[in-house]
């Protein structure tokens, strides 16, 4: 009899979507910097200013992580306040290669509408 290992006792699945995108909202210092500035020569001084970014984690999980100092974006930790959930939570989960894409894409989507849009990448 051939013993049967943990792997092929599962079921097959689709492939994993626990990838997110999330937005935090930033102290309109952050949209005074000269590399955020530079981002967004379309922005509208009226609209806030954001972080956008993709996780393997929860977006609160991962906003935590930031203000903690935990993999960090420089941005985040110094000038961030809260999630925006109401600009991308429709949009998950999804797989990794799909939340990489989406990233940019609201990033983008973002800064079309105005918003001072830093992360994105």
């Amino acid at each position: 009899m051939k013993r049967r290992t943990f792997k092929s006792l599962r079921s097959p699945r689709q492939p994993e979507q626990h990838h997110s995108v999330y937005v935090v909202l930033l102290d309109p210092a952050a949209g005074r910097l000269r590399n955020v500035r530079a981002q967004n020569a379309e922005r509208d001084p009226d609209q806030p200013c954001v972080y956008v970014g993709m996780t393997g984690l929860t977006p609160e999980e991962r906003f935590e992580n930031h203000k903690a100092g935990i993999k960090d974006a420089p941005l985040v930790k110094r000038y961030g306040i809260r999630l925006l959930p109401e600009l991308y939570a429709h949009l998950n989960p999804m797989p990794f290669e799909a939340a990489a894409q989406m990233e940019k894409d609201l990033a983008e989507d973002l800064r079309q509408a105005g918003y001072t849009v830093a992360g994105g990448h």
